[in-house]
């Protein structure tokens, strides 16, 4: 039971951090990170949740089934958000210029 979910690919390329003049474009980058690292430590809560309700030290039913659900929900809410990055980004790519 020691699988963690994995880390998030947000795009298909790795994401670069806006250079140092754009302020704005940095301070997306690190919303969006930290997001994608409140999202990932909702799974590893879940997983010693989990771990700890089958090993019977302690964890009742309740606290690991809302452990689960907050990592689901997390992460649903991280595919939107790259769904929605996907999409904008095809429609940039399909613009002519």
């Amino acid at each position: 039971m020691s699988n963690s979910i994995p880390s998030i690919r947000i795009l298909p390329a790795d994401i670069d951090p806006a250079p140092a003049g754009a302020a704005e474009g940095g301070k997306f980058f690190e919303t969006l990170q930290q997001s994608i690292d409140q999202a990932g430590g909702a799974g590893g809560d879940t997983t010693s949740q989990v771990a700890q309700l089958f090993n019977g030290k302690g964890a009742d039913l309740h606290s690991a089934m809302i452990a689960v659900e907050k990592a689901d929900l997390s992460f649903q809410l991280m595919m939107q958000v790259r769904n929605k990055i996907v999409q904008a980004y095809q429609q940039i790519s399909n613009m002519q210029f």
